[in-house]
């Protein structure tokens, strides 16, 4: 079986913590696919944010995921605290491509193991066209 291998930067520009809830968990008592994807969701937000940008208005123009890719490396378990690791890069003319690291925050003295590696795909949005939107300067340098 070829398995998804993500090649993630060395370094990444924004980060936050997060703490898994009970409800997080699936019914193999780990944190779910689903949960993933909802975990990136919210580090991406706050990325945005960040940068004084939400989903809706990056220069008036919104996001839309056009994919992702998820490579897992540890099970998460509640109530294990994540750090999450954001960076934007590859930019092209319609997106560019956020990659993510969580990490399970180790005991004091132990380094964080890395849990998670992803990226998703963004494309600008133009939902009052209903049409791609081209990427400007201004984003790029600001997402940087």
């Amino acid at each position: 079986m070829n398995r998804i291998k993500l090649s993630i930067p060395d370094t990444f520009s924004f980060s936050t913590s997060m703490q898994i809830r009970v409800t997080d968990l699936n019914y193999g008592n780990h944190v779910g696919n689903d949960t993933i994807l909802s975990i990136l969701q919210e580090a991406r937000q706050q990325f945005l944010a960040s940068k004084g940008y939400t989903e809706l208005n990056v220069e008036g123009y919104g996001l839309i995921m056009a994919d992702a890719a998820v490579e897992y490396k540890r099970e998460i378990k509640y109530p294990n605290h994540l750090n999450v690791s954001v960076h934007a890069q590859d930019f092209d003319k319609m997106g560019f491509d956020i990659f993510y690291k969580i990490e399970l925050n180790g005991s004091e003295g132990e380094a964080p193991l890395v849990a998670v590696k992803a990226k998703t795909g963004m494309m600008l949005f133009d939902y009052s066209t209903q049409k791609k939107a081209s990427m400007t300067e201004a984003i790029m340098a600001k997402l940087s």
